[in-house]
């Protein structure tokens, strides 16, 4: 039973960092585009007026973006609370760095045996 909530735990969290992931990266693209809108304004020598309708769209994608990373932060801390509810300890995933316990040490030293 242990293993089963395990394995659960390992696809959700392989998810889970996959979509943290994919929003980091839509937030520094997002980024690139609003910084190059207002390059491109300047060196084409336009007006502000000509871009800002764009890029006060753009600007409120990047901030979704943003609140997006706030709730899947969010959802991360409520699935590290739902990992200790249902007994399970840290899980080290792929060649991530290992986590730190609860006191921000390194627990690289320490296995789980099976």
């Amino acid at each position: 039973m242990l293993k089963d909530r395990r394995n659960a735990a390992i696809k959700v969290v392989g998810k889970l960092l996959a979509a943290e992931e994919a929003i980091d990266a839509a937030l520094a693209r997002a980024a690139d585009l609003n910084g190059a809108m207002v390059t491109a304004r300047s060196e084409a020598n336009l007006s502000a007026l000509v871009v800002q309708d764009a890029f006060e769209v753009s600007a409120a994608a990047f901030a979704a973006l943003a609140r997006a990373r706030c709730d899947i932060v969010e959802a991360h801390k409520r699935l590290s609370t739902t990992r200790i509810q249902i007994g399970l300890k840290d899980v080290d995933i792929g060649d991530l760095p290992p986590k730190a316990n609860e006191g921000g040490q390194d627990v690289r030293h320490l296995q789980v045996v099976a």
